[in-house]
């Protein structure tokens, strides 16, 4: 389990909503200043309409709480990080929930909230991450990966579906076009190496070291200032996302 430093401030704040119980993940919240968030929610770690009406309810509390300066986002399952939509179960809920406060369907509000948000958020990658789990982590703030346990992707056009404008918005702006169309058309997932040649993820690390050097970044951000780090997330969205370039939203759901 993670062992963040405390931050200086640490008083609290905001424990009794920290307290929540979630289903489709664990918090673990050492200090003011730090939190984990673990997805587990068996067999593959898939996006269901619980995981995106949770994610909505966390999202309010990191963008609420002052003392919160890094949110680190790790999987319980070592060959899955976060998969796609389930489909199977569920592939009318998470399109039937309402829009959030950026007037945005839930998921693509929950995805831009959060890249928005006054935070650090890492994606601390080990497994397979695809569609909407790839949607989820283009929109944290710094990507860690496993060197040799990971990949990702979006597979959806094998399923007759293109990106609806959700969150695959910001691959282009991340890796560049032609490498974009790659991803999405050929469909053929990128493991560690590739993806960190093509710029999907900031860093690979060996996988036994991934949890270590991520706590050890986070302790770092942890000890910053929260207004400078809200500025300087400010400052960079200014120059990579200007005001009014994200896409309107489709439906989360492709048409199955």
């Amino acid at each position: 389990m993670s062992t963040f430093d405390a931050h200086p401030s640490d008083n609290g704040r905001g424990s009794d909503a920290w307290s929540w119980s979630f289903t489709d993940f664990r918090l673990d919240r050492p200090s003011a200043s730090c939190c984990r968030v673990t997805f587990n929610h068996p067999p593959t770690i898939s996006v269901t309409a619980t995981t995106v009406a949770e994610l909505v309810e966390l999202v309010g509390l990191i963008e609420q709480d002052a003392d919160l300066n890094v949110v680190v986002f790790d999987s319980a399952n070592r060959d899955y990080y976060l998969a796609h939509y389930d489909t199977e179960h569920d592939p009318r809920r998470t399109a039937a929930l309402p829009q959030g406060p950026t007037g945005l369907h839930a998921w693509s509000d929950v995805l831009v909230r959060l890249a928005r948000a006054p935070v650090v958020s890492i994606a601390a990658i080990r497994g397979r991450v695809c569609g909407a789990g790839s949607e989820f982590v283009l929109a944290c703030d710094l990507r860690f990966a496993s060197r040799e346990n990971t990949r990702l992707g979006h597979g959806e056009i094998q399923a007759g579906a293109g990106p609806d404008g959700d969150g695959t918005f910001r691959l282009p702006r991340l890796i560049g076009r032609g490498r974009a169309l790659e991803v999405l058309l050929v469909a053929d997932h990128l493991d560690g190496p590739r993806a960190e040649r093509y710029g999907y993820v900031n860093r690979l690390i060996a996988d036994a070291q991934l949890d270590d050097e991520v706590d050890r970044i986070a302790a770092r951000l942890a000890r910053f200032d929260h207004a400078v780090i809200a500025r300087t997330k400010a400052y960079v969205d200014r120059v990579t996302i200007p005001a009014g370039s994200e896409p309107p939203a489709a439906h989360a759901l492709p048409d199955v």
